[in-house]
């Protein structure tokens, strides 16, 4: 798909002119790529920290508890949510998740209605979605190499922050509220797809590089 399908519903009903006191709003399908990518993260926050606190539910009273995504050694979340990088800021990675996607979420409704957001709330979203993006890199790199084992929902997650970044920061280098070299900026807005698709297949292909054989044993 080029920009134009998406460049032509994110001018429908003139959604994208700027208001006199600079502010912008977006189409309906960055709306919805902010709601969908939004609830996806959500989703998978929502469901690691139920099976986190069944997790400590348990050791309380001395047993065991096995998400149902623990699937073999390799695709674990029990290993993922039991680990030290699970807590990166001294508690549980996806209660930050559950603010953050829900702002998304919220951001997301607010333009499919119409809202028009100054450049700074823009850069401030970009800014934020940059620090998930960062955060989520790390994460993977300490599930790769590190602890040695895979969360299914965290793929879910690390699929919705990059998607998000990338368009969010599409947007902005579309209303030149980033700079960016004129045919650089062409090219981001015809070939928007590109950098979301590039970037979850290397992490496709370091996870099969590194498990190939192992993933469903």
């Amino acid at each position: 798909m080029t920009t134009s399908a998406l460049h032509r519903s994110d001018t429908d009903g003139d959604a994208e002119k700027t208001t006199p006191g600079g502010a912008v709003g977006g189409g309906r399908v960055f709306a919805w790529l902010l709601i969908l990518s939004g609830a996806a993260g959500l989703l998978a926050a929502w469901i690691i920290t139920l099976d986190k606190n069944h997790i400590l539910e348990a050791k309380a009273e001395g047993k065991t508890y096995t998400p149902g995504c623990s699937i073999n050694p390799i695709v674990s979340c029990g290993s993922i949510m039991e680990s030290d990088q699970a807590e990166a800021f001294g508690f549980p990675n996806p209660m930050l998740g559950l603010v953050a996607y829900g702002i998304v979420i919220a951001v997301g409704v607010g333009v499919l209605v119409g809202a028009r957001f100054p450049r700074w709330y823009w850069l401030t979203l970009n800014a934020g979605c940059l620090f998930g993006v960062g955060f989520c890199t790390w994460l993977q790199y300490q599930s790769l190499y590190e602890i040695g084992a895979l969360c299914l929902w965290c793929c879910l997650a690390w699929a919705a922050t990059i998607l998000m970044f990338s368009y969010v920061t599409w947007f902005n280098v579309k209303h030149r509220f980033l700079p960016a070299p004129e045919g650089l900026r062409r090219g981001f807005l015809e070939f928007h797809w590109v950098l979301p698709v590039l970037w979850m297949g290397v992490i496709a292909m370091l996870i099969l590089t590194k498990w190939k054989s192992q993933l469903w044993a």
